[in-house]
């Protein structure tokens, strides 16, 4: 893959009624240069238009993949990934860290009536989850207009581990401003700067 290239990573961290969403732009070879950030509602249908805000604030042409954590978060905020995909007009990969029997049955626990129809519905319309093995570690990957091997996308932006370096550094950007945030919350930091 080419120096230049780079990719945007969206992750989250949550507590209560509202997520962030963190975005890193990062180089393969672990170069970060750009951030941004975007909120959504645990539990609402809002996280695809909330993607599409952040990687548009960040203006940046040369993005050339998005990376997800995941396809539900903010407590199955599903995402749209043909809708990102359209809008932004770049490779989209939703990672997720671990096998299971997929969502349905947890969305089924969750909610019922239209609130489940419609979450089951946008579900259901992702693209299949495919395993690929990146440093003997498996994760799997939903793609949206992707042209390469998602093993391809994945080695070269996952130097070591099993997280994709843009996931990593959009998890920890976005941590640490839901950390701010809560604490700005409760009235800032005492005098000792805690």
């Amino acid at each position: 893959m080419k120096p230049g290239v780079r990719a945007l990573g969206v992750a989250e961290s949550y507590e209560r009624d509202q997520s962030v969403l963190g975005g890193a732009v990062v180089t393969p070879s672990r170069t970060v240069d750009g951030f941004a950030f975007e909120t959504c509602r645990v539990g609402g249908l809002d996280a695809t238009d909330a993607v599409i805000e952040l990687y548009s604030t960040l203006d940046r042409e040369d993005v050339q993949y998005l990376f997800l954590a995941g396809i539900a978060p903010a407590w199955y905020n599903i995402l749209d990934l043909r809708a990102i995909h359209r809008a932004v007009d770049r490779p989209v990969l939703s990672v997720s860290f671990e096998a299971s029997p997929g969502l349905e049955p947890a969305l089924r626990a969750a909610f019922e009536g239209s609130e489940l129809t419609r979450r089951l519905d946008r579900y259901r319309a992702q693209p299949e989850r495919v395993a690929v093995t990146v440093n003997e570690q498996t994760r799997y990957v939903r793609s949206v207009g992707l042209s390469d091997a998602p093993e391809t996308v994945m080695t070269a932006f996952t130097p070591t581990g099993g997280r994709p370096e843009p996931l990593r550094v959009a998890r920890l950007a976005a941590r640490g401003v839901d950390r701010f945030r809560r604490e700005e919350q409760r009235g800032g930091t005492d005098e000792s700067g805690r």
